[in-house]
C-alpha cells in the first residue's frame, strides 16, 4: 500500500482556482433566467458552465498533481479530455434545468443530482486516466461519501447561482463552494488505495514536473476565467430572476 503525501502549496492553488471559478460562474449563471431563447440563452449557459465546470476540472487535475505517489505518473489524453467535457456538459444541464422555467425544490434537487453525478463521473474518469506502475482500487464507503458530497455541492451551487442577488453574497459563497468542490475531490483521492507494481523511487524530478504542469493549468484557467469575469461585469443584470421559496 502506497502512503501518499500532498504538496500543500498545490492543494492551496487547487482551492484558489475552485473559488475563482465558482465566483465567475455564479456571476454568469444569473443571466440564464432572463436570457432570450436561442443564441442569447446558449451563450450564457455555455459561458457559465465553462466557468464552473472548467474550474472544477482544473481544480481536479491540480489536486491530482498535488499527490505524491512516489512514482512517475502520466495521463491518458483521451480520458483527460472526456473528463473535462463531462464537467462542463453536466454543469450546463444543471444550469438549464434549474435556471429556466418555474422554480421548485424538485427541479433544484433533480438538477443538482444530475450535475453532482456528472462531477463525480469527471473525477473518477480523471483518476482512471492516470498511467503508472501501480494497481488502483477504491474504498467503497469513501467513494460513496465523495459522490454524496458532489451532489450536495452541485445542489448548493445551483441554489446559490439563482438566489444570490448581491455581488458580495456571491463572492462569499464562492469560498464555500471552493471548500465543497475540494472536499469532494480530496475525499475521492482518500478513497483510492494504491499498490505499487514496480520499484518505488525518489520523486523530486517528477514532483517538479507536476508543479510546472499545475501552474500551467492554473495560469491558463485564471486567464480564461478573467476574460469570462470581464464579460460578466460588462453584462451585469440588476438582480437574479429565480428565488426559491418565494
Amino acid at each position: 500500500m502506497i502512503e501518499v503525501e500532498y504538496d500543500l502549496l498545490l492543494v492551496f492553488i487547487s482551492y484558489v482556482i475552485a473559488v475563482f471559478g465558482s465566483y465567475v460562474g455564479l456571476n454568469l449563471a444569473i443571466r440564464v433566467p432572463s436570457a432570450k431563447p436561442g443564441a442569447d440563452l446558449y451563450l450564457w449557459v455555455a459561458l457559465s458552465s465553462l466557468a464552473l465546470g472548467g474550474a472544477i476540472w482544473s481544480m481536479h487535475y491540480i489536486g491530482m498533481m498535488a499527490v505524491d505517489l512516489k512514482m512517475p505518473v502520466t495521463y491518458d489524453l483521451s480520458l483527460t479530455i472526456i473528463s473535462m467535457l463531462l464537467a462542463v456538459l453536466f454543469v450546463a444541464v444543471g444550469i438549464v434545468i434549474v435556471g429556466r422555467g418555474g422554480s421548485g425544490i424538485d427541479k433544484l434537487i433533480g438538477g443538482g443530482f444530475i450535475t453532482g453525478l456528472g462531477i463525480a463521473a469527471m473525477h473518477y474518469t480523471g483518476m482512471a486516466s492516470m498511467q503508472m506502475d501501480a494497481t488502483m482500487t477504491y474504498n467503497l464507503p469513501l467513494l460513496t461519501v465523495s459522490i454524496i458530497i458532489a451532489i450536495v455541492a452541485a445542489v448548493s451551487a445551483l441554489w446559490l447561482a439563482f438566489n444570490l442577488r448581491g455581488s458580495w453574497q456571491r463572492f462569499g459563497s464562492a469560498f464555500i463552494m471552493g471548500i465543497a468542490v475540494c472536499g469532494m475531490h480530496y475525499t475521492g483521492v482518500a478513497a483510492m488505495d494504491m499498490d505499487a507494481a514496480g520499484h518505488m523511487m525518489s520523486t523530486s524530478h517528477t514532483q517538479s514536473e507536476a508543479f510546472t504542469s499545475s501552474m500551467t493549468i492554473f495560469i491558463g484557467s485564471a486567464l480564461v476565467l478573467s476574460l469570462l469575469w470581464f464579460v460578466a461585469a460588462k453584462n451585469a443584470p440588476k438582480k437574479a430572476n429565480i428565488v426559491f421559496g418565494e
